[in-house]
This record gives C-alpha cells, structure tokens and sequence, in this order.
C-alpha cells in the first residue's frame, strides 16, 4: 500500500509591528502599520519594502465600542495607501474582535461580533475587489471560530481560495493550547492564515500552521528595558530593538524547524 506524503508547509513570513509610519521608508524587514497611525496624515511614507496594514480593530473598538468609520471611508484609506505608500502585500479588514472585554465594550453579543465581521468584509470586497483587503475568522472558542468560517461560506465566501485569511483574537490568550490547535484545524482546512499578534513561544510550536504573522510584542516589552544609547531610555521605540527581537524570534523559528522538520 502507497501512502501520500503530508503537504509541505508553506513558506513563514513575519511583519515586524511598527507604530512609526517613517519606519515604511527605513526599515530593511516587512513591517505591519496600523491603520490608526496612518488615517489622517496628509503626507505618507513611501514604503522600502512590502507590508501589511492592520485595522487597528481592538484599539477602536476597546476604546470607541464599534468603529467609527464606515466601510466605504475605509476602502477609500486603503486605496490610498495602496497608492501612495506602495508594496501593500495585504489589509486586514475590519473585523470585530471576541475578546471578552470587547464584548461588554460593544454590548453585542459573540454572534453578533462574527455576523458583523463577515457582512464588512463583503461590502468591502464589492467596493474594493481590487485591493488586497483579507477576511479575518474571529471567534473564541475553536466552535465559534468554525462558525464564522461556514458565515462566510453562506455568503459565498469560500476561505480556501482566498490568498491570506487572518485568524483574530488569539494574542491576548493566557494559554497556547487553543490557539495553536485551532491555527492547525484551520490550515488542516486548507486555509493560509495570517495570525494576527500572536506570541513568541506560540510561533515556535504553530509556524508551520500558518503562512505569515505580525507582533508588536518587541515594543511592549522594550518598555521594561533599559535604552541601548543616551537617545533614548528604553527600548520600546527603537528599531535596533525591534530588529534583534525579530531576529530573535526568526532564529527560535529556525531552531524549531531543524529539531521537528
């Protein structure tokens, strides 16, 4: 009896998060930018290399209980940027995320958070088809997670044949195990995800789930770190940090990836 060998795993990118837009036109690695760091801004960064836009979702709806701007205001700011900054390899789109605190903030319920997600990222394609603006599974239990998946297959949606599919609300979790479960179930699915801020430790056991992912957890941490220079006092705003704790994180990949190959 023949058996077939396992899909290799797709290639892992990584998008070093960057609340300094400037950083586009500097920086040597792909970056991820938020779209609240942007939106506004008269004049934009031409980006030197390739990156990815983040909704900035949590902050608007942690802080303002839904967003703000409608769907047709925010394709226009990712045309922009598509335009002006260049080399945008994806948009997140504005999903609406399932952690507990975002849910009495919004005062909606889980379904409600998954049916809004699906009904943006259609009207989003049918203003934008052109732009690279991705769907975002959100959820929170891996049942819930697999319900959004068949939302957006009722509505046509087939998460399979789409390039880049983020998988949300999975930074802020106080253990891995579900998250690095689901991530496999989903690429098991045939879905290529991009995680969405996920963590150090969780990257080295779920790389091989997922085609991309982006963290801003370099910055966070640089806030307990003493400054590398007298420019500054800590870390948490300095690109020499933030490349060596991407290196870092590569390096954990790589390491990971020679032990169970």
């Amino acid at each position: 009896m023949t058996t077939t060998a396992p899909p290799p795993a797709p290639p892992f990118e990584f998008f070093l998060g960057a609340h300094h837009p400037a950083w586009l036109e500097t920086a040597d690695v792909p970056l991820c930018v938020s779209h609240r760091r942007l939106t506004g801004r008269r004049a934009l960064p031409r980006a030197r290399h390739r990156w990815f836009l983040d909704s900035g979702g949590f902050s608007e709806l942690s802080l303002h209980g839904g967003w703000r701007q409608d769907a047709r205001t925010y394709a226009a700011a990712v045309r922009r940027y598509h335009e002006e900054v260049g080399q945008l390899h994806a948009a997140a789109q504005q999903d609406w995320m399932c952690e507990w605190d975002v849910l009495r903030k919004t005062g909606k319920t889980l379904k409600q958070h998954l049916e809004l997600t699906v009904a943006n990222f259609v009207e989003l394609r049918s203003l934008a088809p052109d732009l690279p603006i991705i769907p975002v599974i959100q959820g929170w239990t891996s049942v819930s997670y697999f319900q959004c998946v068949d939302m957006f297959d009722k509505v046509g949606v087939d998460l399979t044949k789409e390039p880049l599919v983020g998988v949300g609300s999975i930074c802020r979790r106080p253990r891995l195990d579900l998250p690095v479960m689901l991530l496999a179930d989903l690429a098991r699915a045939g879905i290529r995800i991009h995680a969405f801020g996920f963590k150090k430790a969780g990257l080295k056991i779920a790389h091989k789930s997922v085609v991309s992912a982006d963290s801003l957890a370099w910055s966070y941490g640089g806030r307990h770190e003493r400054g590398c220079s007298e420019s500054h006092q800590r870390e948490n705003n300095c690109m020499r940090h933030a490349l060596w704790w991407r290196q870092d994180l590569l390096d954990h990949i790589t390491d990971a990836q020679r032990r169970c190959p």
